[in-house]
């Protein structure tokens, strides 16, 4: 299916059409953080600072690029092996290790709930006291690695409470690129959302239907990848729904093209 949407002002003022030196992407993950609200499944959805160098002023949801220390072996894993990781991403297992590790270190960075517990059959129920706000602070600023952390609170990463959505790379025309692994995860229960890093100025929970309302409305702003994972996810009766529905889908990287048509600048996709 090939999907175009018109490419936001902001963009549009820094595309460079036909780049013959794109910059590389950097390796990153998502986590579209889920749960049931009284108008349907909701997204914990966070507005980028407008001095951000990428997607400012944009609502996304937590993420962000992989660390170097993302891939070490020494981490409690609880869930699918590494192994079975990279072949559903469709990388290799240190590459499959590092993106799982980024995805709930940058969850618990960005949101405060953090995917993991005291063994494979448990999450933490309450992140909220100053020590664990410390922590976060310490991982964000990479004074602390992932792995120490999770290994001096003697925690288990539930890689099992995550499941994987797509995969989007950024356009070859953006000066600042990121291929990125969208995962689904439920809000664990008795976690709530901690208070904002310095890179959002706003963040709340939203119906996904209201959102994309929000959207067409121009009201917010999204990237064509947080709009459409929104989209797909709104179908869906209740947030559990996720984890099922990413099982069987087909991840296969999609990358985004910039087209003129009428003197208008689009942004083109072909989704599978």
């Amino acid at each position: 299916m090939t999907m175009r949407v018109p490419l936001p002002s902001s963009i549009a003022e820094h595309a460079h059409r036909g780049s013959a030196d794109p910059a590389v992407p950097r390796d990153a993950a998502t986590v579209v953080l889920l749960r049931d609200g009284a108008d349907g499944v909701e997204a914990y959805l966070m507005r980028r600072q407008r001095s951000m160098s990428f997607a400012a002023g944009m609502y996304v949801f937590p993420g962000g690029g992989v660390d170097p220390r993302d891939s070490d072996t020494d981490v409690a894993w609880a869930g699918p092996e590494p192994e079975a990781w990279a072949e559903r991403l469709g990388c290799s297992t240190e590459l499959a290790r590092a993106l799982v590790c980024a995805a709930v270190r940058e969850t618990y960075e960005e949101a405060g709930v953090l995917l993991a517990g005291p063994d494979a059959d448990t999450v933490v129920d309450d992140t909220s006291a100053a020590d664990w706000q410390a922590d976060r602070e310490a991982l964000e600023a990479h004074t602390l690695a992932f792995s120490d952390f999770l290994e001096r609170r003697a925690l288990v990463l539930r890689t099992d409470l995550l499941a994987a959505w797509t995969h989007w790379i950024t356009p070859d025309f953006e000066p600042k690129r990121f291929d990125t692994r969208f995962f689904v995860a439920v809000m664990p229960q008795g976690q709530r959302v901690g208070t904002l890093t310095g890179e959002a100025d706003h963040a709340s929970w939203m119906p996904l239907g209201a959102a994309l309302a929000s959207v067409d409305a121009g009201d917010m702003a999204m990237l064509p990848p947080t709009a459409i994972t929104c989209r797909e996810l709104s179908e869906l009766s209740a947030a559990t729904d996720a984890l099922d529905v990413a099982a069987h889908r087909r991840i296969v990287p999609v990358l985004p093209r910039l087209v003129e048509v009428d003197g208008d600048l689009y942004l083109e996709t072909e989704l599978p």
